[in-house]
């Protein structure tokens, strides 16, 4: 009876390997990027590539384990959660107040320590950001929403309660 289990598993196992998930793959310089709306320094640029642009941007990545399944589909799961958070590859699209949130939800996620998830940063260990970078991070949005309380009336920014 075991034996006819592990040959059913081993069968599905195989059959599932057909199935995969469109890649998150674009390697034009997207219109839309953050960059294009935004002042990023090449310091903060390159902490947003390493830490966070695999899950948040249209181009991923993909590790090796990302060609066999079950993972490829939860690898894509995780993605397609990131970029309906925050994709920085369309964030030109976004509404002002849309912008604005997704600053202060950045400076709340770095500061608690909930982004990079560590289930990433586990595999992907030069993710995980000092508290350097995490200050670095932090402070630049934190620049961003006082630049745009500049341009922006303040009740267009925030939601009234």
């Amino acid at each position: 009876m075991i034996k006819k289990i592990l040959i059913v598993l081993l069968v599905a196992f195989i059959v599932i390997q057909f199935f995969r998930p469109a890649k998150n793959i674009n390697t034009a310089i997207a219109a839309n990027n953050i960059t294009k709306v935004f002042s990023v320094p090449d310091s903060v640029h390159s902490i947003l590539k390493t830490s966070c642009y695999d899950c948040h941007s249209n181009n991923t990545y993909y590790p090796w384990y990302a060609a066999i399944q079950p993972a490829a589909w939860w690898l894509q799961d995780h993605v397609n959660e990131g970029k309906k958070e925050v994709n920085f590859d369309e964030f030109a699209t976004y509404s002002p107040r849309r912008q604005y949130k997704k600053f202060e939800e950045i400076i709340e996620q770095v500061k608690e320590e909930e982004m990079p998830l560590s289930s990433y940063t586990l595999i992907h260990r030069n993710a995980k950001l000092s508290k350097l970078q995490s200050a670095r991070l932090t402070n630049w949005a934190n620049e961003q929403q006082e630049s745009m309380k500049a341009k922006y009336p303040a009740d267009s920014l925030k939601r009234k309660k």
